[in-house]
């Protein structure tokens, strides 16, 4: 009888225990649905801009190359024996000087032997002429007499013109490079000697986007700088392509900047900036304010007290803000912190900035 009643009571304790921890659970789920309703109704705080038109000038960041003005890889017109070098590694050459000579003992002594022949054609040109005149000789002779002193003319105006090859000048005044060939090298046309430079102006040569292709106009100016340098340099459009690329549908633009102080390098990257327009009601947002999605770009506004998920399109940046080309307008509030968090509908609390 004893057992019976020790089981009755056990039971009846633990019966007991569990009414009370379901209950206490139930509190505290009470209590955590309480409080998260409490977040749901007073929102997240977040900040705020209210959106209003600013004179804005607008512009494409583009990247672009600073080449020389003129350059030329220097090759022999014809082959042969290098017999001398007139120029130093890095020096100034000026247009028409003398760098190279090949050695042109052969092509002389042809020459000296085709004039010898062209005055002996040229006496018997003149006697044959008078023995015309007295009607010694037919005129078929005379023309065979003629045609070979005026052969013999040709002949040395070819040689002449070998000769000439044989020495090297440079095509226009610059800076010549690193030499390629030694004294006694065999160069033939194809061999590279040196590279002649002109950079007392530099060309800058970029490509814009079709879309902005109606906007360059010859004499524009734009604005580029490169790494290592804080300066911000002037540069002059003068010539474009005059078709859009196929490929890539941007237009070949080059522009034109003076070099004189040889602070420029040729061949690095320029940062350059196109000016486009300017806008007298941009609508700026702070860059945070800006979330990239896959489709494209997006931003939170506020619509009665709730996040609302705008799409945009933007346009040009500074440090600091981005200009907004479409889906906002002038008097919008803009969500600029937080908004990574944030879901469409969701309650929020703004403290405007």
């Amino acid at each position: 009888m004893s057992r019976r009643i020790v089981f009755f009571l056990s039971a009846l304790g633990l019966i007991i225990v569990g009414l009370v921890s379901y209950r206490l659970y139930k509190d505290n789920e009470g209590k955590k649905a309480e409080a998260n309703a409490g977040r749901t109704r007073g929102g997240a705080t977040v900040y705020a801009q209210v959106v209003e038109g600013k004179t804005f000038s607008d512009f494409l960041s583009l990247t672009g190359t600073i080449e020389p003005n003129e350059i030329v890889d220097l090759r022999s017109e014809i082959s042969g024996i290098v017999e001398s070098i007139h120029f130093s590694e890095g020096s100034a050459v000026s247009s028409g000087q003398v760098l190279l000579r090949i050695n042109d003992a052969e092509l002389r002594a042809q020459l000296s032997q085709v004039q010898t022949r062209n005055a002996l054609a040229s006496e018997n040109e003149r006697r044959a002429k008078l023995l015309l005149e007295k009607e010694a000789i037919s005129q078929e002779e005379y023309d065979m007499t003629n045609a070979e002193y005026k052969s013999t003319q040709s002949q040395i105006q070819l040689l002449e013109a070998q000769l000439s090859k044989t020495v090297l000048k440079a095509p226009f005044s610059g800076t010549i490079g690193l030499r390629k060939i030694s004294k006694g090298s065999y160069i033939t046309p194809t061999t590279e000697i040196a590279q002649v430079v002109n950079t007392n102006k530099l060309k800058i040569s970029f490509s814009i986007p079709e879309r902005y292709a109606n906007k360059v106009k010859i004499n524009n100016t734009v604005h580029f700088s490169f790494q290592g340098d804080t300066l911000q340099y002037v540069a002059r459009v003068y010539a474009t392509e005059p078709i859009v690329e196929a490929t890539t549908r941007t237009l070949g633009v080059r522009a034109i900047v003076d070099n004189t102080d040889n602070k420029l390098v040729p061949g690095t990257f320029a940062n350059i900036v196109f000016p486009l327009e300017t806008i007298q009601q941009a609508i700026l947002i702070p860059t945070e304010a800006l979330i990239p999605v896959q489709n494209g770009k997006k931003v939170f506004v506020l619509k009665n007290g709730k996040a609302k998920e705008i799409s945009v399109t933007s346009g040009a940046r500074t440090e600091e803000a981005v200009l907004i080309t479409k889906g906002l307008h002038v008097g919008d509030t803009v969500l600029t912190s937080g908004v990574m968090s944030l879901r469409d509908g969701s309650n929020v609390k703004v403290s405007l900035r």
